[in-house]
Formats: C-alpha cells, sequence, structure tokens
C-alpha cells in the first residue's frame, strides 16, 4: 500500500479508506453470479491497473473514459483512474456509437477502459463503429475476448504489475469529467475537481454517522450517483450490496439475505421493492430508511413506503451539483413525500425570475444553487455564460419553490429533457434523429408521465405527404443510428400540425398536457 499521501484529493482519501476499511465487505450482483470482495482488495487491485495505466503513458489530467457497469471491474477500473492522477470519465453503458464518439472526440480521452461485452450484447461491435480520438493510445478490454493491441483488465490486476506512483495533484485540479443530457442534443461535459468531489463525498447524504449502515446500492455506473455510491464504499467503508442490473425480486432478496438497513436508487426501484414485499416474496424488514431522486417522485410512493415500515424521503440534485437538498428520517411525512428535503448544509438556493432577480418568498421561479460541490464549470466554456449568474449562482434549469423553513420542491423543469427511469434524454436529440427518417415533415419530442419510469419518450410527428410512419419504422431507423434503446420513441402520435406561438416555437407543454 502507497503511503505518504495527503487526503485533499480523491486518490488520497481512497487510500485513507482503504487503510482504515480495508476488510469492509463488498458484494457484487451480477447476472452471471455473485462475487464478495474487500475494499482492501478492490484498492490493492486498483493500483495494479494504476500503474499499468501510468507505465501505457498516462499522465496527470489525461483524461481516462470508463465504460463498465457497477460490478467489481468497473469499481477498479474508476479506482485506477483517480490513483493515476488522471481525469475519470465515467459513461453509461447505453450509449451507442454515437454518444460514444462524440464524448471520446469532445473530451480527448487518452485511453478508453470497457467490456467484450454488455448485458449479452457483443459490445466490441459497438466499440467498432465507434470514432476514437487522435489521442486515444490505450484500450483495456475487461472480458474473454481482447482485441489486438488493446490490453486486458484482467491480466493487469495479475502478477507481475507494474510499480505505482501516486501522482503530485493539488485539490482544486480537475478530477471527474462526466457527459449529461440537456436542453442541447450533444452532451454536455461537466467538470469537477477534487475539491467539488470530495465536499460531496463528505456531505450528509454519503457519511454515515451510523456503523451499522449496511447498503444497498442501485444507481448504475456512468452516473454522478453511481460513482459517488462507489466513494461511499471506498472512503467512508460503508458495507455495500451493489446490483449491476435491476432486478426487483433479486434485490429485495438481497435486502433480506445481507440484512441491509439502507438503500440508494430511483422511484421505480423503490416502487419494486415495495411490490416484493406486498406479494409476500420479501420481508424488508431490516431496511428502514430509503432515499430516492433522479426523476419525479410521486408523494404516493413516499406514503406508501411509510404505510410499509420504511421511512423514504426525495432529494434533488444534478451532475453539476450532486446533492442541493435531501429529506432525511427526521422530517413528518407530509415533507418527505411532498418537497425535495432542505438545502443541504454548505449549499445556497435562490428562486429567480427570467432575469435573475430574486422572485416573492413562496413563489415558483428557477432554482440557482452554489456551495462547495457546485461543479467548476463545462467543457464547452461557451456553456457557461448562460449556466451561471453573478455570484456564480447556477441556473439549474428546474423551477422550484423555498418556504419558510428551507425545505426545497422542484415543481417543473425549464429544460427540454425527458427523465426515463433516472436517465437524462435529450428531447432535442431525440427529434434530430427522427427528423431524419424520410416520412417526418416535423417532430416534437416530450416527456409522457408513467407510473413505473417517471417518463417516457413520446413523439408528435407531421409526416410528409403520402407517407405515414409506425412505431415499428421508428424503433428500426433509431436502431440503424446507433442510439441508446432507451431513447427510442414509445408512443408515436402522428398529427397534421404541432401547436405553436405566433412566433412559430412549438408550444410543448400543449402537447405534454394532451398525453396527460
Amino acid at each position: 500500500m502507497t503511503v505518504g499521501f495527503g487526503t485533499d484529493t480523491l486518490a488520497g482519501r481512497i487510500l485513507a479508506g482503504a487503510q482504515a476499511h480495508a476488510g469492509v465487505r463488498a458484494v457484487f450482483d451480477a447476472p452471471q453470479g455473485r462475487l464478495e470482495t474487500t475494499v482492501g482488495a478492490l484498492v490493492a487491485d486498483a493500483e495494479k491497473v494504476a500503474g499499468a495505466l501510468q507505465h501505457a503513458g498516462v499522465g496527470p489530467g489525461d483524461v481516462v473514459a470508463v465504460q463498465l457497469g457497477s460490478n467489481r471491474d468497473g469499481f477498479v477500473a474508476q479506482v485506477a483512474v483517480a490513483l493515476s492522477g488522471a481525469v475519470l470519465l465515467p459513461i453509461v453503458q447505453i450509449y451507442g456509437p454515437r454518444e460514444l464518439s462524440y464524448i471520446l472526440q469532445q473530451s480527448g480521452a487518452v485511453a478508453f477502459v470497457a467490456a467484450d461485452r454488455f448485458r449479452g450484447r457483443d459490445h466490441l461491435a459497438t466499440l467498432d463503429r465507434t470514432t476514437m480520438p487522435a489521442s486515444s493510445r490505450t484500450l483495456v478490454i475487461a472480458g474473454e475476448r481482447i482485441p489486438d493491441g488493446a490490453l486486458s483488465l484482467t491480466d493487469l490486476c495479475g502478477a507481475g504489475a507494474r510499480p505505482f506512483t501516486l501522482p503530485d495533484r493539488a485539490p482544486d485540479d480537475r478530477a471527474m469529467l462526466m457527459y449529461t443530457s440537456g436542453t442541447t442534443a450533444d452532451p454536455k461535459g461537466v467538470q469537477h475537481s477534487h475539491r467539488t468531489l470530495l465536499a460531496e463525498v463528505d456531505s450528509p447524504t454519503l457519511k454515515s454517522g451510523d456503523s451499522g449502515v449496511r447498503q444497498l446500492a442501485l444507481f448504475p455506473s456512468g452516473h454522478v450517483a453511481g460513482l459517488l455510491g462507489m466513494c461511499r464504499i471506498m472512503v467512508h467503508g460503508v458495507p455495500t450490496v451493489v446490483q449491476e442490473v435491476w432486478d426487483a425480486a433479486t434485490a429485495a432478496a438481497l435486502v433480506d439475505e445481507y440484512a441491509l438497513t439502507y438503500a440508494v436508487g430511483a422511484p421505480v426501484q423503490l416502487a419494486g421493492l415495495l411490490d416484493q414485499q406486498a406479494s409476500g416474496a420479501a420481508s424488508l424488514a431490516t431496511i428502514t430508511e430509503v432515499m430516492t431522486g433522479g426523476a419525479s417522485v410521486p408523494h404516493a410512493l413516499i406514503e406508501r413506503a411509510d404505510t410499509a415500515g420504511i421511512m423514504a424521503y426525495r432529494c434533488y440534485g444534478s451532475s453539476e451539483h450532486p446533492t442541493i437538498s435531501s429529506g432525511t428520517v427526521a422530517d413528518d411525512l407530509w415533507r418527505r413525500a411532498h418537497t425535495d428535503g432542505r438545502v443541504l448544509h454548505g449549499s445556497e438556493v435562490r428562486i429567480v425570475d427570467e432575469l435573475g432577480a430574486d422572485v416573492e418568498p413562496g413563489e415558483p421561479g428557477e432554482i440557482a444553487s452554489r456551495g462547495g460541490e457546485l461543479f467548476v464549470g463545462y467543457t464547452d466554456a461557451r456553456l457557461d455564460r448562460d449556466a451561471f449568474l453573478p455570484g456564480g449562482w447556477f441556473r439549474t434549469g428546474d423551477i422550484g419553490v423555498l418556504d419558510g423553513d428551507g425545505y426545497l420542491t422542484v415543481t417543473d423543469r425549464k429544460k427540454d429533457i425527458i427523465i426515463r427511469g433516472g436517465e437524462n434524454i435529450s428531447a432535442k436529440e431525440v427529434e434530430d434523429v427522427l427528423s431524419g427518417h424520410p416520412a417526418v415533415a416535423e417532430v416534437a419530442v416530450v416527456g409522457m408521465p408513467d407510473p413505473l419510469m417517471g417518463e417516457r419518450v413520446a413523439a408528435f410527428v407531421v409526416p410528409m405527404p403520402q407517407r405515414g410512419l409506425d412505431l415499428d419504422e421508428a424503433r428500426e431507423h433509431f436502431a440503424t443510428a446507433g442510439l441508446a434503446r432507451q431513447k427510442t420513441p414509445e408512443r408515436l402520435e402522428i398529427v397534421t400540425e404541432l401547436p405553436r406561438t405566433p412566433a412559430g416555437k412549438i408550444q410543448k407543454f400543449a402537447l405534454r398536457d394532451r398525453l396527460r
């Protein structure tokens, strides 16, 4: 184990956590089996991979992309990137060649760690269709099929490892880069420093004041919530069961088998656990606390959990500002069900109008935030001009109300995004792809309310003259385009015209109202 490190960088905190919590258990549940290991063993393997990356020429500040699942390989690879001094770029696994090519090119990643298969699909075929940046010189594959010129993650963790040297990094150096869908078709590169990441790592939502906490981690790798779940294990030594692929029956069984006390996940996952309990398939007797977010949370879901004996509460944040507010088990049921909790210590919130001026107390407006864990800006600095108000206030694009007790309630979104099961989907990106179909004259895409997923993708299409389009044709078109399957429209409405303002702007609220 490397010694003599500081604790003001992500690498330093991970190594300190490994020393303090070496024996803490981590369980990875995947469709192909279950693996039990320890924090110490994960970090020991990560040091070997970090040494290999350094030997391959990866230096401090270089960007290394990782597209792996919430499994042992994913954890080892992400920790290795942090230990090497590189900038960690987690990528969600659902992204196809179109999204991958953009992210890898825009980030200038010098190395890419990916799997040979993903959920039974040949992921190497996806990589063959992905355009790598000219700067990329290292490909690491987790799996049995290793292409010519690539390195094997398994071999890197084996004997004969290269020596690992902890680089000298400063708290304000860039530590993580994450791409998130927003109002533009292309994902935006969100940059975090070691200081901003550690502010979140040390927030009340990740630190455990109860040594008896045993966590069920459900947010997928590639999301900021998945990364922070990893930090909770590595830095704070919280015993954790990680589920790679969501399955309600398996998740509920894991809660009972490992006597888990705490869970964090999307609303659809909380609902799935409650369904298993209601059916008698699981007791969930040990789980007392669930934090849920990442999508719209119906108040009835929190109330249902309360009836089942589980204290559930909502939270609110984003890739740019990971946790702005959160409920707690100390809140009463109404506040847990109807608000997104209090603004966390160290963060601030203003509710502003279109011009950036504060609205009257209790009135809705755009949520502007700042605090220690706020990101340091986008990779495309031009996006920062519209993203920030004077004084460093970040315009979230969400509409909310702040009450006199500091409880925040998110009521709507200005951002033209669809949140499907916790996944951000750019409506414009879907529109751009669908408009490329020869049968489409005009298209508008909105989120369709769904009790299970929060929202699904719905498309309103004005067809070309004497042409038609059905859902199967749309699905085939999206598969050919190489986009993630989750972005494919799940409802298709053929219309003669789209509702517009006098200036010609499409009135998407009217389309949403039609769906409701």
